[in-house]
């Protein structure tokens, strides 16, 4: 089996020889010929129900299937080491159709290990789509199951404090019950959860996958069953990707490795730095025998706790130059933000991020300017 750089560059191509080009065409159809209608209803009737496109009868319409979407789905299906992908519009539509596949099922408890993205805790909290939850701390996983759980959420490392979980002993807890991860902040260069056992991936595509904010996506790495359950969701209530974004992830996927790579050797030059401030009084950063044992490397995100509280918190994040204060996460470039206004706003007090926490997603830039960058804004803070 190839590495995972070349699988990174090569996954998702293997008809571009037979269409006699070299790069993904977009194929931005909303309808398709279909040869008769006979074919063309048996085609729909495969599509409409989660199935694989049939040898006749066409593609009938994008929100069933798209070349373009398929060929993102594949590459990232070969990179998590699962048997399929599913790309949704959004990471937030890929979770709901992982949620309404569940209740549709009769198993509409979810057991979830906080903390997750803040989105994803909101969804679960509201039961908007009819599921109840049992939040629960790791080892709490066995003993909160009942007959009617049909998934077990977790997130690692978690946002925002990058907590790591164990995934095999989660998985070992859930028993029969499907384990979905969310794989967001490691992406598969640093963690690939199906060879620890969990039955679903989750991305929000929109951070590491396409890498320069400018797309936004969701997948589902998932085994064939799960799968079509999962096609047979976003058929019904179209919550497809487009094309376009499906490109741009597509080819997200061929930078990823050396991305994240260097994104990361930032991250752990920065953390280390921030571990020497006075002005931080503490710093979370992945560490541990998880850390070589199910993830390769602690990854490019790191939070830290201010000196001072919510208000030199505050401070620090408006006084950035160079790193951008915002939302998101996974881009070339550097951003920091205060969880618990924004991302985590939504999660109920006691379980949203401490006050004085800030979260920075590290980029690409040269780590002595990122560096001055944290050591301005600190001073400024605490003037």
């Amino acid at each position: 089996m190839s590495r995972l750089a070349t699988l990174a560059v090569h996954a998702g191509r293997d008809d571009l020889a037979g269409l006699g080009v070299h790069v993904p065409p977009i194929d931005l159809s909303t309808t398709n010929p279909v040869p008769s209608v006979e074919s063309g209803g048996a085609a729909y009737e495969a599509l409409a129900t989660g199935g694989l496109p049939p040898a006749e009868g066409g593609l009938v319409y994008q929100r069933l299937w798209n070349p373009t979407v398929a060929r993102f789905e594949d590459a990232l299906a070969v990179l998590e080491r699962a048997e399929q992908a599913v790309a949704f519009g959004s990471g937030m539509a890929a979770l709901t159709a992982c949620l309404i596949a569940t209740v549709s099922a009769g198993k509409p408890h979810i057991v979830a290990v906080r903390p997750l993205y803040g989105g994803s805790d909101h969804l679960l909290a509201t039961g908007m789509l009819g599921t109840t939850v049992t939040w629960v701390e790791p080892d709490g996983v066995a003993a909160a199951i009942t007959g009617e759980t049909g998934l077990v959420i977790v997130e690692t490392p978690a946002n925002p404090t990058l907590d790591l979980l164990d995934l095999r002993a989660v998985t070992a807890a859930a028993g029969d019950v499907p384990v979905l991860v969310d794989n967001t902040f490691a992406t598969p260069v640093l963690q690939r959860p199906v060879e620890h056992g969990a039955t679903l991936v989750l991305h929000s595509a929109t951070k590491y996958l396409g890498g320069h904010g400018d797309v936004i996506g969701g997948v589902v790495a998932a085994d064939a069953e799960w799968a079509t359950k999962l096609r047979g969701v976003r058929a019904i209530t179209g919550g497809l990707m487009h094309p376009l974004a499906a490109y741009l992830l597509h080819r997200g996927l061929q930078t990823l490795p050396v991305r994240v790579q260097q994104q990361q050797a930032n991250a752990i030059a920065v953390a280390e730095w921030l571990e020497g401030q006075q002005h931080v009084e503490r710093v979370y950063f992945p560490s541990g025998e998880l850390v070589g044992r199910q993830m390769s490397g602690p990854g490019a995100m790191v939070a830290f706790a201010v000196e001072g509280g919510y208000a030199a918190a505050a401070r620090t994040v408006e006084a950035v130059r160079l790193i951008t204060h915002a939302v998101s996460l996974g881009g070339v470039d550097s951003l920091i933000q205060h969880p618990a206004s924004l991302t985590h706003r939504p999660v109920a007090a006691h379980a949203k991020p401490h006050a004085a926490v800030l979260r920075m997603s590290v980029g690409l830039e040269h780590v002595d300017d990122l560096i001055a960058d944290l050591e301005y804004a600190l001073k400024e803070a605490h003037r």
